[in-house]
């Protein structure tokens, strides 16, 4: 980050520009990344109420990523999805993490974990570039926030 970072954003200056497409990237990168790890996680888990509860929490990421396509679209910006060597890292990551150990009460602590990992980031980026994001972009992401709280609140019932 540079030096100026406590700067205020002009209208229409290029770091708006920046942080809003950084603020969307983030969504739609996070989005895509939840739901590539619970439709694998979904097809790991022999148990069939958590394969449901998965299944919902999926369709959550689903808007989310939807929501973000759409306002990168509408907003001029390139979508920036996962590289094909993240998307690989990580499915070898939950491959091998559930290799010995695919049972649930496991498979919910990975999840905390990668939830508790996406709110930090977004904490930290609308404690960084919060006040110069649109509005309906910063909402985005604090819903996005919000959802792995929750998320991660009702994990903990399968730990």
């Amino acid at each position: 980050m540079s030096a100026d970072a406590d700067v205020p954003y002009a209208e229409g200056s290029e770091r708006k520009m920046n942080a809003n497409a950084e603020f969307l990237n983030y969504v739609y990168q996070n989005s895509q990344m939840g739901t590539d790890t619970l439709t694998q996680l979904a097809d790991i888990t022999e148990d069939s109420g958590f394969r449901k509860y998965l299944e919902k929490q999926k369709k959550g990421y689903e808007r989310f990523h939807g929501e973000a396509r759409r306002l990168l679209n509408e907003n001029g910006y390139d979508e920036k999805g996962l590289s094909a060597f993240e998307k690989i890292r990580t499915y070898m990551m939950v491959n091998l993490q559930t290799l010995a150990d695919h049972s649930v009460s496991n498979i919910a602590k990975m999840l905390i974990q990668g939830s508790s990992m996406g709110i930090t980031e977004a904490v930290k980026k609308l404690h960084d570039y919060g006040a110069g994001v649109e509005k309906d972009i910063r909402a985005l992401m604090e819903g996005l926030r919000e959802y792995e709280e929750k998320n991660v609140e009702s994990l903990k019932a399968f730990l």
